[in-house]
């Protein structure tokens, strides 16, 4: 592989984050536990812990977790010895206490998550981050839904606030490879610090996808131990481990023991198969926020209609996330639309 970065890659697996999405937010500890503790055995850089909506995201609105978010950090600082764990924070749902406090349990590095044209929103978080002394990461979410030169514009404001990295986020999976590939070239001639890619499965194209940001300059790569994250899952790490050492690019992780953990500990754990349904299916093509799948799912149900129809409709209305509370009041005009056509 012909990368456009000397810099070395650096893998953050989000299955205890993204995944708490697939499990309704009730990780054990004693799940978090042997996760942790198995990836950090593989040699895993990064773990990142908490809510699916990051800190603070135990609430009514986004699910309430079974575990609070706080002691499942520290159960997985406590099993780490090679791996540092992480933690995303979006402003408006996580706050400055939160992030003080997983700091105080051990986490040592915050990627602070915004819609991709709401990036001033992250500077407190940002460069508090810095004070703490943790590795400081920008998230710029639904990236698919802002003009290159608008992720570049946003991408500058968080580089300006002390962030040590910008990702381009696919949180709806909707990108495809060449939308990628510019976006990623875009920042890399326009940014000094690293880049980083995070992918949705809702496509089929996120092991793709992210290839193409390594190829582009890319040095933050997300991944989830069999696909476990919101929609159809993130770009599955053991999958692009192997993909990445055919093509000459090993990260000193341990791919069979990668295999293992997902084929014995994580596979048994999910609770529905990490597959491209109907469901996520949609969300890529309409471009909605994964996380909303299970939440139009069950307003489906409430309402008696197609959740297809809600998400059409959310994707026409461009929500973004953090506007969780929009999918019921969709879902009850659908239904009251399609009464009266019948």
């Amino acid at each position: 592989m012909k990368r456009k970065s000397d810099k070395p890659i650096k893998i953050t697996e989000v299955c205890l984050r993204d995944g708490s999405h697939v499990m309704q937010h009730q990780y054990t500890e004693d799940q978090v536990r042997r996760v942790a503790r198995e990836l950090d055995d593989a040699g895993m850089h990064y773990i990142e812990v908490s809510h699916g909506d990051g800190l603070g995201g135990s609430t009514l609105q986004y699910g309430k977790s079974l575990v609070d978010e706080m002691k499942l950090i520290e159960a997985a600082v406590n099993e780490c010895k090679q791996s540092k764990v992480a933690v995303l924070l979006i402003p408006g749902i996580g706050t400055v206490h939160e992030l003080k406090q997983a700091r105080s349990l051990g986490a040592e590095l915050v990627r602070v998550a915004t819609h991709v044209t709401e990036a001033d929103v992250s500077a407190q978080h940002i460069s508090m981050a810095r004070e703490l002394g943790m590795e400081s990461l920008g998230f710029l979410m639904m990236a698919h839904m802002a003009p290159v030169e608008k992720l570049v514009e946003q991408a500058k404001l968080m580089e300006s606030y002390g962030a040590q990295a910008v990702y381009v986020t696919d949180s709806a999976g909707a990108l495809l490879p060449d939308e990628v590939r510019e976006r990623i070239s875009a920042l890399r001639n326009s940014l000094s610090i690293e880049l980083g890619f995070h992918a949705h499965n809702n496509l089929s194209l996120a092991v793709a996808n992210t290839l193409v940001a390594i190829e582009e300059g890319a040095t933050r790569i997300d991944g989830s131990i069999r696909c476990l994250g919101a929609g159809a899952g993130n770009a599955q790490t053991e999958v692009l481990l192997s993909v990445l050492d055919r093509m000459g690019v090993n990260l000193g992780i341990d791919i069979y023991k990668m295999m293992d953990v997902a084929e014995n500990t994580v596979g048994p754990m999910i609770p529905r198969p990490q597959e491209i349904n109907r469901g996520s299916l949609v969300l890529g093509y309409a471009g909605v926020y994964s996380s909303f799948l299970l939440h139009a799912e069950r307003a489906g149900q409430r309402f008696g209609i197609d959740s297809r129809d809600i998400l059409i409709e959310l994707g026409k209305r461009k929500a973004v996330g953090g506007q969780e509370d929009l999918i019921l009041d969709v879902a009850a005009e659908l239904a009251k639309t399609q009464k009266l056509e019948v």
